[in-house]
């Protein structure tokens, strides 16, 4: 898709998409709960929350690749394709829908804030990009807030040990990653759009047969917010806030972008006051602010030295 935005307005208009693109992400964790419920109170199972939301953006995508008419990737694409189908579409959801169901979105948001580093990491290996030290230094700093902000509120919950729900958070933040940036590597050639839409078809002969399978039997007794958490990964979470991230990691740079993940935790947990009935205490919303001048610190010694100079 072609746009007249050229020089600096690219790389601001970008980094908007990406706060947008997280925004929506911010809520998946909050939807992902009211999908699935708790141990206690358990509503639609994980494995069908992952089958289901892919189907449904599956769907969504074909639609909108038929009538855009858009062309088929060529061989070359179908690598990362498919790589960002294995973080994206299958890893992160169900390693998310399985942790969900013990741990609070609070909890969760915290283990996710680690999504800025992994990206950056997996941005540096597999897309080859440099930045500048100060750069990195600024992505350290938010990265070491939001652990520092984890370690307060595990000593206010009595300690924090790695429970088998962290390990699948890590899991996830690390499939999210590895299909984020493999997603971003061919945005170029196919468009930010078209770049999710193929990723979620292509997904569609495994996803839409295992979302008829395990359609739960049960499926008039569950709650509607149980449904409405499930429409919203699906049609927001899985599809539509891809729009927004990969158009934000191609115009704004994917290194610059990706430190945008720092503010989704506290999006996250904001959201989680209205859904959820949770909490966001002062402790929180310090952390948040002090996160935020890290990101936006980080943005303007990420651009290249004359557009700093401007």
């Amino acid at each position: 898709m072609s746009t007249g935005l050229q020089g600096d307005a690219r790389l601001l208009a970008g980094f908007w998409l990406g706060v947008l693109g997280v925004a929506i992400f911010a809520i998946t964790l909050p939807a992902t709960r009211m999908a699935t419920g708790s141990s206690a109170d358990p509503q639609l199972s994980p494995a069908f929350l992952t089958a289901g939301r892919a189907a449904l953006a599956g769907l969504l995508s074909a639609a909108f690749l038929l009538l855009t008419r858009s062309p088929r990737p060529q061989r070359r694409h179908w690598r990362p394709l498919l790589l960002a189908v294995a973080g994206n579409v299958i890893g992160f959801p169900v390693l998310l829908a399985v942790a969900m169901r013990s741990v609070t979105a609070t909890h969760a948001a915290v283990i996710m804030a680690l999504g800025p580093l992994a990206t950056a990491v997996a941005v540096a290996i597999m897309m080859g990009q440099r930045a500048r030290p100060a750069f990195w230094w600024c992505a350290v700093a938010g990265s070491a807030l939001v652990m520092l902000f984890a370690w307060l509120r595990a000593q206010e919950a009595g300690g924090f040990g790695l429970a088998w729900a962290d390990v699948l958070l890590i899991g996830a933040v690390i499939a999210a990653s590895i299909g984020y940036v493999a997603g971003a590597q061919v945005t170029p050639d196919l468009g930010a759009e078209r770049t999710i839409c193929w990723v979620c078809a292509a997904a569609l002969p495994l996803s839409l047969p295992a979302a008829w399978w395990l359609w739960p039997p049960d499926a008039a007794t569950m709650r509607p917010s149980a449904w409405a958490g499930f429409v919203y990964v699906g049609m927001f979470s899985m599809w539509a806030g891809f729009f927004a991230w990969y158009r934000g990691l191609e115009w704004g740079g994917a290194l610059r972008v990706s430190q945008v993940q720092l503010l989704q935790p506290f999006l996250s947990m904001l959201f989680a006051i209205p859904l959820l009935g949770e909490r966001m205490d002062a402790v929180s919303i310090g952390f948040a602010l002090a996160v935020v001048a890290t990101v936006f610190l980080s943005r303007r010694l990420s651009l290249p030295p004359r557009a700093s100079a401007r």
